[in-house]
């Protein structure tokens, strides 16, 4: 008499689509945390690529090498 479950077949598709979204975005998550966790070289880490020259600058500096040293790594590395 009183059709109360006429609006059931919608709220059953609604919440199908919503669990297909909470699912999706917990795997996306996981896949996200897992990329973030084994990038390397990043930023984060900082261990960003240096160049040669720019090594044997800090060498030379911290006094590690000499100058006659230095001058002939730059000129090697001209």
């Amino acid at each position: 008499m009183w059709y109360w479950s006429e609006g059931m077949g919608w709220m059953m598709v609604g919440g199908g689509v919503l669990m297909v979204l909470f699912w999706g975005a917990i795997i996306a998550l996981v896949v996200w945390g897992i990329k973030r966790l084994t990038e390397r070289g990043g930023s984060e880490t900082g261990t960003s690529r240096k160049s040669p020259l720019d090594i044997a600058k800090e060498r030379y500096a911290s006094g590690e090498i000499t100058k006659e040293e230095f001058d002939q790594i730059k000129k090697v590395l001209s």
